[in-house]
């Protein structure tokens, strides 16, 4: 009977020891915390992976966690399926200047997107722009929510900011994020690719 104990006592700190954060059901990175699971609209997602960003080598700009239905490290299935997925944005600093991140959003919807998706969804991509209007600072957050037959939301800074209809504008988002010509280091964070 102590054999098995011991054996259990054993088995439970090397999973501790191995598998950090089982027991908290969260992991953190640069200090922002995030659960293992939301639920969202009555359906549970997981958080696929985290990533950081940084500006001129040095300044700490945000934690990004990508929550899916179904799980995966395959860039092309986040893009392309049609499943609930959530990105939420924790902000670090005060150098995130709404003009900033306005730019900063079409400058890689251009670059991560063809040139045919990108006029066809000017509209779209100007108006997503729009809603990104106050400076971010430490604490504050935004995050974008996929519901397949509706679209892509955006609260900001806790406002429910609009939806952009339908699937194409939302796998632009997520190509963006996720894609062959998105940051290497956000792209493998977010797939959760380490």
């Amino acid at each position: 009977m102590m054999k098995k104990f011991l054996a259990a006592v054993v088995s439970v700190s090397l999973m501790a020891l191995f598998a950090p954060g089982a027991f908290s059901g969260e992991r953190t990175l640069l200090g922002v915390s995030f659960p293992e699971e939301k639920i969202i609209e009555g359906k549970v997602l997981k958080l696929n992976g985290l990533a950081y960003r940084k500006a001129l080598g040095f300044i700490k700009v945000y934690v990004a966690g990508l929550y899916l239905e179904n799980p995966t490290q395959d860039p092309e299935e986040v893009i392309e399926s049609e499943q609930m997925k959530y990105l939420e944005t924790q902000y670090l600093t005060k150098k995130a200047t709404a003009e900033k991140l306005r730019n900063g959003f079409i400058d890689l919807m251009e670059k991560c997107n063809s040139k045919e998706m990108v006029a066809a969804h000017r509209g779209h991509i100007d108006r997503y722009a729009s809603w990104l209007d106050k400076d971010m600072a430490p604490g504050l957050s935004s995050s974008s929510l996929y519901i397949p037959g509706k679209g892509l939301s955006l609260t900001y800074q806790g406002e429910v900011r609009g939806t952009i209809p339908g699937k194409e504008f939302a796998r632009m988002y997520y190509r963006y994020n996720v894609g062959k010509k998105a940051s290497k280091k956000i792209r493998k964070g977010l797939l959760g690719i380490q």
